[in-house]
């Protein structure tokens, strides 16, 4: 006959496995992203300006060259590719960031989100929808790192707002240039994409502070058990 003894040891529970954070390895690779598409929306910028400067005349009778006109179609079209390079590196980063960040923060609170982990990459590819879903993400994101606490969204507000602005802008500039047959209707088209350069810039340094701060948030958040 078998007695039970309170002293017997049992095996203690596992601890809770730690919520992955983002990693300043990882934010450090988004700030050199970053840093690249801005410099490649400057180089836009630039030769937005180098078309105006190179028209000549006034009013009704403004006109370019031919050899000028050539010369900055070629121009506008190696800026375009290598824009469209750096933008596809940068969003491959920016999305891992993002979606290591969602995990993290629904490690955290794990009620805290409408959508599971996977929209954090998903979400960006969805057509008209990915105008707002990341936000939506982003927002509940920013809402955990600050742990219940009254705090500004502005970071958030400034980089959504600036980038959307410059990715409509950017979407209505490049159909300009396309259907573009004569010299006004192309300075029109680069001077609204002059405008997208510029928001996609401060949309470029808007994203760098939002991401410093919402990892920095999210760190400093600290380890609670994984509740199911």
């Amino acid at each position: 006959m078998s007695s039970y003894s309170p002293n017997v040891l049992r095996p203690r529970p596992p601890l809770a496995r730690p919520a992955p954070s983002p990693g300043r390895a990882l934010l450090g690779v988004l700030h050199a992203a970053l840093t690249a598409a801005a410099a490649g929306d400057a180089v836009s910028l630039y030769a937005g300006f180098r078309a105006h400067s190179a028209v000549e005349g006034d009013g009704e009778f403004a006109y370019i060259s031919e050899d000028r006109w050539a010369a900055l179609s070629t121009m506008f079209t190696r800026v375009e590719g290598v824009q469209m390079l750096i933008l596809l590196a940068c969003a491959a980063v920016f999305i891992t960031w993002f979606h290591r960040v969602r995990q993290r923060a629904g490690m955290l609170a794990p009620g805290g989100f409408r959508r599971g982990p996977g929209w954090a990459i998903g979400g960006w590819f969805v057509p008209v929808a990915c105008l707002w879903l990341p936000y939506r993400i982003a927002n509940e994101a920013w809402t955990v790192g600050l742990r219940g606490a009254k705090g500004p969204f502005w970071p958030l507000n400034l980089w959504w707002a600036s980038f959307v602005g410059s990715i409509l802008l950017g979407r209505y500039a490049s159909v300009g240039f396309r259907r573009a047959e004569d010299l006004g209707p192309f300075l029109d088209a680069v001077t609204v994409g002059m405008v997208a350069d510029a928001l996609s810039i401060v949309a470029a340094g808007a994203a760098m502070f939002f991401a410093a701060r919402l990892t920095r948030m999210l760190d400093d958040e600290g380890t609670p058990p994984v509740r199911r």
